[in-house]
Formats: structure tokens, sequence, C-alpha cells
């Protein structure tokens, strides 16, 4: 009830460029509580907001994103997560690939590669599929991903034995792992797209096309209003939904 009650005031924390690194600090039971993410993305944008993705994805938008990324260029990693998006490991592998949701997810990095920002280096696309999702294996420790020098972005750290078995999901950011209330790797993505908007984060540039298209075509949040590159335009434009 109390992190209800203190949405308004966390909203003007995270805003403030002077102390919005505080707002884990000021409110720790992000570090301890899972859900909260979804709890406040629910009170800022309600629950039809909060439910597109976990509703559209099954129906036809995953099989949709496979088969626009069926027409890109081929290479191994591409076809790699094609094959585990469609649940199809090839016989050759002997590392399983990622479940097919989170491949599919990862499709879209594909779809929407990274571009680098003026005078910024362009990453490459595996780079970036690592900005979305980092496999960590059971057993290790987790400190790896935490600390103060860890990038202030958000991930997905999801922990288990293979890719596609995993048994908890993180988000990891600003050098803290906040647990996730998610069982599925769709529903750990769908809280690291709303941990943006809980905590006031900025897209990471890589993957903003990546992002704005979510934001845009999957939550319709800001749908007109958030500059969109040509790339995600025509994504928009093709039948996803």
């Amino acid at each position: 009830m109390k992190m209800r009650a203190t949405l308004q005031y966390r909203q003007r924390l995270i805003h403030d460029p002077e102390r919005c690194s505080t707002v884990l600090t000021v409110f720790p039971r992000f570090l301890d509580t899972e859900g909260l993410v979804l709890q406040d993305f629910d009170l800022l944008f309600g629950a039809e907001t909060t439910s597109k993705l976990l509703e559209k994805w099954g129906t036809t938008l995953k099989a949709k994103v496979i088969e626009q990324a069926k027409t890109l260029s081929k290479t191994p990693m591409l076809n790699y997560l094609i094959q585990s998006a469609e649940e199809n490991p090839g016989e050759d592998d002997e590392v399983p690939g990622w479940d097919g949701d989170m491949a599919a997810i990862l499709l879209l990095v594909y779809l929407l590669p990274p571009s680098g920002k003026k005078g910024t280096a362009k990453i490459s696309i595996r780079e970036a599929l690592d900005r979305v999702v980092k496999f960590h294996k059971s057993g290790r420790s987790l400190h790896e991903h935490s600390g103060p020098d860890k990038r202030r972005q958000p991930y997905i750290l999801a922990v288990g034995m293979v890719r596609n078995r995993i048994h908890e999901y993180y988000i990891a950011m600003d050098g803290e792992l906040l647990p996730c209330k998610a069982k599925s790797s769709l529903s750990a993505f769908d809280e690291l797209f709303k941990a943006h908007y809980a905590f006031g984060i900025s897209y990471d540039q890589a993957l903003n096309s990546m992002y704005t298209f979510v934001q845009t075509t999957i939550y319709n949040i800001d749908v007109g209003l958030s500059p969109e590159t040509p790339r995600v335009k025509d994504l928009r434009a093709k039948p996803l939904n």
C-alpha cells in the first residue's frame, strides 16, 4: 500500500536529474519485492495498456515477427534465433538456444538493428542482443552483474542451467538486481520494457528503434508523438497486429 501511495513522489524523484539515481536507495523494496515495477506501470497507464504485450504476442505477433525475420539476409546467428523461435533447434546445436518467445523478441533487434548516434560508435547486433538479455548459469555468483561501474540502462538477467530452461529472472540496472515477478521470458521482457517508465530511464541508444517499436506498436503509448526512424515506421506499416 505504501508503494502505491508514494507513486507521485517517486515520479518526481526519477525526473529530477540531481536525485534520480537515489530512487533505489529511497525505495529499497524494489530490490527485494517482486512485482513493484509492474505495479507502478499499471498505476501510470492502466490495466488495458499494461496487458498489451501478453495479449498480442501469442496470437499473431510472434509468428509475424518470425515471418519478417526470414526475409532478412541470413547469418548463422540469425538462423539460430529463427530456429529457436520456431522451437525447431538444429541437429548440430550443442548449446541450447533461448526459448521460443525470447528468441522471437531478439529477432526484433535484427529487424530494427542498432544505429550509432552521431559521434558515437555503432555496436554489432550481437552486442545489442546482450543489452536485452544475458544468460547466467545457476550456481555462479551474481556479483559480476552488480556494482557501481555497471550501466544505467536495464537488461534481463536470466538465471538457469541452460538458456531455454530459466528458473529466475532479474532486471539489472544501476548496478543493482531487481527480482522479477516473471516466470517466463515473455513476462520478463514485459517487465524490462516497463522498468524504463517506472524509473524514468531513456532507452539504450543501440536499442532505441526496437524499444520505440514495442512502445508504439504493441503498447500503443504516445503513437504519433514519439519520434520514429524510417525502419520503425516501415515495420509498423507491415501487417503485424
